[in-house]
């Protein structure tokens, strides 16, 4: 059976009412399983995952931007992270039988309907676009340039046409970001500090694009209510860079300013190996095999049985 995983990114972290709503609307339109939801205040921010065959996340996918549409003002809008619109981001990402290729073609099929239907200009990113500047979100969406900006660019800056729709950005849900890509891990670390200079600087030395470690984004937020600052990342490939090199270079970096590692957390979901990479490192484990780990061996016994 083909099943991809489907994770809508929505511009609300503070009313649980407006994302249950949103949550209902995605569980009603499409036979999906809901893995998991979570909001982030500091962010206001909530990121949905769910899983099921590809037309059902296409139909749950957009009735939970339909929904958010209805309810979220990006006029009102303010948070730490970058962002474009109500329904901010929607990847497709492969499980099985299904391929990346497969999973762009659906990020089309929906930024095609988003924009028709709803009137809200969509870009493509990751493997869904032909556009090498916007195969990755923070290639064309920053902290400088973020919906205020859009909204007042989209007409005349060249660089903003979206890939369906037209050069004006819907009146309260701004446009949206839809694109395809492999799993990605959302790990944020927390520093003893609330000075934003620091953590800026730990983000620019461990990123790929400032020279640091390969498949990782990075970016600084001010956690104000916590008087802390955090390293925000994104880890593109957790094989080609684990999450314990992450930890040990951000740890390593902080110490060079005066400044310790106080926890780290983990957003959304992730696959089990990169945990189990991550414990295999600390415990220093001599030829273990994972299908000593007993979940492990019952879900392959599981699908042997099938």
């Amino acid at each position: 059976m083909p099943l991809v995983e489907c994770v809508p990114n929505f511009s609300e972290g503070r009313r649980q009412e407006v994302i249950d709503q949103i949550l209902e609307s995605i569980k009603k339109a499409g036979k999906i399983t809901l893995l998991d939801s979570r909001m982030d205040p500091d962010h206001n921010r909530a990121v949905i995952t769910f899983i099921g065959e590809p037309n059902e996340c296409y139909k749950a996918a957009f009735a939970g931007c339909i929904k958010a549409t209805e309810l979220i003002d990006m006029n009102e809008h303010e948070g730490e992270h970058n962002r474009f619109g109500s329904t901010d981001v929607i990847p497709f990402i492969p499980v099985s039988d299904y391929t990346l290729e497969e999973c762009a073609k659906l990020a089309q099929k929906l930024g095609a309907k988003i924009a028709k239907d709803l009137k809200i200009p969509v870009y493509l990113y990751g493997d869904a676009t032909e556009n090498p500047n916007r195969a990755v979100l923070q290639n064309y969406r920053t902290k400088s340039f973020q919906y205020e900006q859009l909204k007042e660019e989209i007409a005349t800056n060249d660089d903003y046409i979206p890939d369906f729709g037209k050069r004006q950005t819907h009146e309260t849900a701004g446009a949206i970001n839809i694109g395809a890509r492999n799993f990605l891990i959302a790990y944020n670390i927390y520093l003893d500090t609330n000075d934003m200079d620091i953590a800026k600087a730990i983000a620019r030395n461990i990123r790929h694009s400032g020279g640091g470690l390969r498949y990782i984004q990075a970016g600084a937020m001010n956690i104000e209510e916590r008087g802390v600052v955090q390293v925000s990342m994104n880890v593109t490939n957790y094989t080609g860079t684990p999450l314990h090199r992450v930890f040990d270079m951000v740890k390593r970096e902080a110490e060079r300013y005066g400044v310790a590692v106080t926890e780290s957390e983990i957003y959304g979901m992730l696959p089990l190996d990169a945990l189990l990479d991550a414990a295999e490192s600390s415990l220093q484990l001599n030829n273990f095999d994972r299908n000593q780990i007993i979940e492990k061996r019952i879900f392959t016994e599981d699908e042997q049985d099938e």
